[in-house]
């Protein structure tokens, strides 16, 4: 039998291939075995986004943790990974699991694991779980009756939707929002937020918020090459002053302006730190991942913030944010927490920070980009997913732990720092990064410049050199 390990976010796998009702049911035993030795009668809060099988495996789980004794508190729908982490600190409960693979395309189904204060469980804890998959489960949960466990309190029914909508409202000055002028759109990529945003701001330009468990074939990803459509609109309709999207599992988030160009998330971070420093008055320390621009450090310079680098994976960050005061932590990827919510990434509550914040400020969301690029400079950033064969990405990453790349193209390099991944960086502030992803036979070159054609510059130089 194979090992089931988690990557940076959780373990996924492939429907059908790896990911089955049998494996899912050896992780919910080793959860359920590592939380019999936390606590005599543990809960958990259990939910599944909009891909194929979701309910399928909630199920699966709520039998396998019913057979050891396990409570359930079950979503009776599709949920959003916040709304199952903010479910468990908000009922008190000792675990959040929700199955979703994020961004990762529709042949992907995952498995996520929430700690009882409302963010990713630590990495020690998620190693401990790991150590107790069984080869096989040591149930019989395929006779296991649902009907019966809620008969016998084990199984409950709890509406997470409307906890999170209540949640919001009461953090966010929604009448601001409607009563700005502004006219905003919402592209939910077929993923988890469409419902929660239909009840929030019912009077949204709403796109991809039907039920879709494929995707239409794309995968959930809030990056600019996935999102022509929205961009279309928003430039074509000449009538919406900001987009919002949100991925799969509605954790991370894409933006956009007037125009229909795309915000990218080192933008975002910028935006939301001058808003709830300069605006707001919120103090606190900053945690951005490895593959966060360095101008975020410039920022927080000017503003006196302390900042922390760690590397890809947004768990790292919530293991800090449990102990310090942190204003934001965030990652290149879109995932972003704040201070004022629970640690996890939360796409909904994000795009909503900056809604308000162009409406209690009356600017555009380039008037606000303005003030930051003041302080830090102006710059583009741009992202490359070079889909090769795992053979040539080893053969990639062997050279970039070699030193071997001493320039890419004309680009020379000056320096290079390894925390997670291959960051090189050339004169005027210009860097590449080389990372490998975990979960697919992807090679990630990240790029940015002064321009975005110098990003683009530099990322066609990487991928010719990388594949020489």
């Amino acid at each position: 039998m194979n090992p089931i390990k988690f990557g940076t976010d959780g373990w996924r796998a492939i429907i059908a291939d790896e990911f089955t009702v049998h494996n899912v049911a050896r992780v919910a035993e080793g959860t359920a075995i590592w939380l019999k030795k936390q606590k005599e009668k543990p809960e958990i809060v259990l939910g599944h986004d909009c891909r194929f099988g979701g309910r399928l495996f909630c199920e699966t789980i709520a039998r396998v943790m019913g057979k050891h004794g396990v409570v359930t508190h079950l979503a009776p729908d599709f949920v959003s990974t916040p709304m199952v982490s903010l479910g468990a600190v908000s009922l008190g409960k000792d675990l959040g699991i929700i199955i979703t693979a994020s961004h990762n395309p529709p042949s992907y189904n995952g498995f996520k694991l929430k700690g009882p204060y409302g963010g990713p469980l630590i990495p020690a804890h998620v190693a401990e779980i790991e150590a107790l998959i069984p080869d096989n489960p040591s149930v019989d949960y395929a006779s296991v009756d649902l009907a019966l466990l809620e008969q016998a309190g084990m199984l409950h029914v709890v509406d997470l939707e409307t906890m999170y909508c209540d949640q919001v409202r009461k953090s966010f000055d929604l009448d601001a929002i409607r009563n700005s002028g502004l006219r905003l759109g919402y592209d939910a990529m077929y993923g988890a937020g469409q419902n929660v945003m239909r009840r929030l701001l019912p009077e949204l330009t709403f796109l991809h918020c039907d039920y879709n468990p494929s995707f239409k074939g794309q995968a959930p990803e809030p990056i600019h090459k996935n999102l022509g459509e929205f961009s279309e609109l928003i430039r074509s309709s000449g009538t919406i002053d900001s987009g919002l999207v949100t991925d799969g599992d509605a954790d991370r988030l894409g933006f956009y302006d007037n125009q229909g160009r795309f915000i990218d998330s080192h933008h975002i971070i910028l935006l939301l730190i001058h808003y709830l420093f300069a605006y707001k008055g919120w103090r606190g320390k900053v945690c951005t991942a490895f593959s966060t621009t360095p101008r975020v450090e410039t920022l927080c310079r000017h503003y006196g913030l302390e900042i922390q680098t760690v590397k890809i994976g947004f768990k790292y960050i919530a293991e800090i944010m449990l102990k310090e005061d942190i204003l934001l932590g965030g990652e290149e990827s879109g995932g972003i927490a704040i201070k004022g919510h629970i640690p996890e990434r939360d796409g909904i509550w994000n795009g909503l920070t900056l809604w308000e914040f162009m409406a209690k400020s009356g600017k555009t969301l380039n008037d606000l980009i303005a003030e930051v690029y003041a302080i830090v400079g102006e710059f583009a950033f741009e992202r490359n997913d070079l889909h090769i064969s795992e053979a040539v990405k080893q053969r990639a990453l062997e050279r970039c732990k070699a030193g071997s790349f001493t320039s890419f193209g004309p680009y020379q390099v000056q320096r290079t720092e390894d925390l997670d991944g291959f960051k090189y960086f050339f004169e005027n502030g210009q860097w590449l990064m080389i990372r490998a992803s975990g979960t697919e036979p992807v090679l990630r070159t990240y790029a940015e410049s002064s321009t975005r054609e110098g990003a683009f510059s530099i990322l066609e130089a990487a991928r010719q050199t990388l594949l020489d």
